[in-house]
């Protein structure tokens, strides 16, 4: 099937998405343009023999990843005794999730200075409070596992929200037991009014990244999200030496199958 989309595939995208893999086509005709597409493709599919509902997009993370992008200079934040570090962990996974960390500091020192005017302290309180834009209300639970917090300091959040008059509560008509919030108009114009410099801070964070670099740092990030927010909301009580991903799914060590065999 894949390959019959390929097949139709005109030949102005076939050579964008060998220019967003940064493949050498400029000195290529169509055919070889072509031949060089398929053989990559055949070369992706034997590296994943067992994964039969491989997509487009992973087929282009494939290529973006074997064929590199230009190298970059990156900042050496090791000291000079990092030796040990190469030889007891993997590099490039401890690379990404440094890497990931700095980039959360980055952009929570942009939204400070965002928020510098407003009665808003956080980026966590702005992230409740925009969330609760898109909905007409929600549980206070909902609201704080939809921003991957955990319940003590999501409350801690809703409280200062309400004490602000940004966010209001009603009772839940399905469970007497809980409230529902929502969204104040003060709370509406907070945001509103914030929106211009927020996405400012947004250009600022991905500044020196191209159109293309964007779309596939969108596309990872939503692939990592979908894989924790699952662990997230579902696996909590599993025990972190436990989890390890294996294709789709969860694998889990040790003995705990040990009952199947």
């Amino acid at each position: 099937m894949f390959m019959h989309y390929i097949v139709y595939l005109s030949y102005n995208i076939v050579l964008n998405i060998l220019y967003l893999c940064n493949l050498q086509i400029k000195a290529m005709g169509k055919k070889e343009v072509l031949l060089e597409l398929v053989d990559q493709y055949y070369e992706f599919s034997n590296a994943r023999p067992d994964d039969k509902d491989c997509t487009m997009t992973d087929f282009l993370g494939y290529l973006n990843a074997k064929n590199k992008v230009l190298p970059i200079s990156m900042r050496k934040f090791e000291g000079q005794e990092e030796g040990w570090l190469k030889e007891n962990h993997r590099k490039v996974n401890n690379d990404i999730s440094i890497l990931m960390v700095f980039m959360y500091r980055y952009a929570k020192g942009y939204i400070k200075k965002a928020l510098r005017d407003s009665v808003l302290q956080t980026p966590e309180e702005f992230t409740f409070l925009i969330t609760l834009m898109t909905y007409t209300s929600m549980t206070k639970t909902q609201l704080i596992n939809s921003q991957i917090m955990e319940k003590t300091s999501g409350t801690e959040i809703i409280k200062r929200l309400f004490k602000l008059g940004l966010i209001d509560e009603k009772d839940d008509h399905d469970d007497r037991r809980s409230k529902q919030v929502f969204i104040t108009e003060l709370g509406r114009n907070e945001i509103i009014s914030l929106l211009p410099v927020i996405d400012t801070v947004a250009d600022i964070v991905i500044a020196n990244l191209s159109i293309e670099e964007r779309n596939s740092l969108a596309y990872l990030l939503n692939k990592m999200d979908h894989y924790h927010n699952d662990i997230f909301q579902n696996k909590k009580n599993v025990e972190l030496q436990l989890l390890v991903y294996s294709g789709e799914s969860y694998v889990y060590k040790s003995n705990l199958n040990s009952a199947d065999r």
